[in-house]
């Protein structure tokens, strides 16, 4: 492995870490002892950029993480990196910063718990890729896991299009947002709407809607239960937003619950929680030191994702006929966006948006996305996307395509502003994805104002379909290297590609 001690551990002191003593490295992979720190949650990697990744883990008691690392494989010849410390406080989770890697370099990290005596218990092995030149770039994106009542179901394999996403060997994995919902209760059995029985493992967490912190964090040790979630984690690092269902549905800034099932009615309240609980099991690279989930995971001179917060920063959700401004994305994350978007340097320039922007998404007799419904001049949310579409023009952005999921059907839109009521912007693509493990829906109705068509549909055959249906759905990107196309597929339970798009770089 070309890389340095020096460089790993100027990384990782400033992350807390230091290089461990000498004898660290000998514990043996899987070995588990009752006496000694298991990982009942696996482990996973996540936000890998050409230099620079996040490791994760989860024990079952007090300890310090402890990491070796090494790049050919050969774990006798690893570096070993003493992490934080967890406790309780965290849920016993820890994640480690790694910085100073070199781009192009596949990667193979153990991770394990050491106690107060220097023992470490059980370990797990994962690998990643960090991207370099000349090379292609793939990966899968989708959202919504266990919503609906659906969970895992060991008579269908439990998660199994995590499987099916896995099995394109992606170089990482998008997570668009409802990750768990913590507002969908489980029961053992489930009766579908054609007739069927839907089985799912159900834990105590998992029973009631999550207002505790408890309960949020049980919301993710629950998917974390599925192998082949675990697996998927492993061997593909995660980039990770959120959306509505890891707090509760539709919900927004200050908003007070009219909700029986809930003894806390303050929004802002369970949303801290639900925070927490997101950022102690979904890694990410913090920015500036700040528990913002908004950022910039660059993928190399081919791809940099921008990943979007539509939730923290809106303001309630408004009537359709509202003309004036409502915030969707908030003035600093758009003009981050904006900023950030028109400096990047990468051929392609994913913003990953855990709303879509063209499809009506109703909350009641109020509007929970973006579109309002109306044809005409943007109103309401559709004003902040329109000075971003704008600015985008303005400063010559080239290749931006947004991906995202949250209406639970697959959907290709191209938007242009030839058929467009705004008309600010130049044409881009928007593809839609998921659920991964959730209830199928749609198709939802497709506003006007940016003018968008619908290239590609694929929906449920009535609402809320079990995922045993196959309507479960996920895309799947790959970037030459030698001409830049991005090569985009939309992809079924079992993998099946549905519709696929060649997208020439401008």
């Amino acid at each position: 492995m070309k890389l340095s001690r020096r460089q790993l551990l100027a990384a990782t002191t400033a992350a807390g870490a230091s290089l461990a003593v000498p004898g660290v490295a000998a514990a043996a992979p899987n070995l588990v002892r009752r006496d000694r720190a298991a990982l009942p949650s696996g482990i996973a990697s996540a936000d890998v950029t050409p230099s620079s990744a996040v490791v994760w883990s989860r024990t079952d008691r007090p300890g310090r993480m402890i990491v070796q690392l090494t790049g050919h494989g050969r774990f006798d010849r690893a570096i070993s990196l003493r992490g934080p410390k967890t406790d309780g406080n965290d849920d016993f989770t820890a994640r480690l910063p790694l910085r100073g890697l070199r781009p192009g370099q596949r990667y193979d990290y153990r991770i394990g718990f050491e106690d107060a005596y220097g023992r470490i218990g059980e370990t797990l092995d994962g690998s990643f890729s960090t991207p370099g030149r000349n090379r292609p770039v793939s990966f899968v994106f989708t959202g919504d896991t266990a919503g609906q009542g659906y969970g895992i179901n060991p008579e269908l394999g439990g998660m199994v299009a995590y499987r099916a996403m896995h099995d394109t060997r992606p170089d990482f994995f998008l997570h668009s947002g409802d990750n768990i919902y913590a507002d969908g209760p489980m029961q053992a059995e489930l009766k579908v709407a054609d007739g069927t029985v839907w089985k799912n493992v159900v834990t105590e967490e998992v029973s009631k809607v999550a207002e505790t912190l408890a309960e949020y964090r049980g919301r993710y040790k629950y998917n974390l239960l599925d192998g082949n979630v675990k697996s998927l984690y492993a061997d593909v690092p995660l980039v990770a937003q959120w959306d509505d269902h890891e707090t509760l549905n539709n919900w927004y800034p200050g908003e007070i619950l009219d909700d029986s099932r809930y003894v806390e009615r303050r929004v802002d309240v369970l949303a801290a929680r639900a925070k927490k609980a997101f950022l102690e099991y979904l890694p990410m690279e913090h920015v500036a030191g700040r528990d913002r989930i908004y950022r910039k995971v660059s993928y190399g001179p081919l791809l940099d994702v921008f990943c979007l917060d539509m939730r923290t920063y809106r303001g309630a959700n408004p009537v359709p006929s509202t003309a004036g401004p409502v915030a969707m994305l908030g003035a600093e994350q758009a003009a981050w966006l904006v900023r950030e978007v028109a400096a990047s340097r990468a051929t392609w320039k994913v913003i990953a948006s855990d709303m879509p922007l063209g499809l009506l998404v109703p909350d009641g007799d109020l509007i929970e996305a973006v579109a309002n419904g109306l044809p005409g001049a943007p109103g309401g949310r559709e004003l902040e996307i329109a000075w971003v579409l704008s600015q985008f023009k303005k400063r010559k952005v080239r290749n931006a395509i947004w991906l995202t999921a949250d209406v639970h059907y697959a959907a290709a839109h191209h938007y242009d502003p030839a058929r467009a009521a705004f008309t600010d912007f130049d044409p881009f693509w928007e593809i839609v994805a998921g659920p991964i493990n959730a209830g199928a829906f749609g198709p939802n109705q497709l506003d006007p104002t940016f003018g968008p068509e619908a290239v590609f549909v694929k929906a449920a055959d009535f609402p809320s379909q079990s995922p045993a249906s196959g309507n479960q759905f996920f895309g799947h990107t790959r970037i030459d290297p030698r001409t830049g196309v991005f090569s985009v597929s939309l992809r079924n339970l079992f993998g099946k590609v549905l519709w696929s798009k060649d997208i020439n770089p401008a």
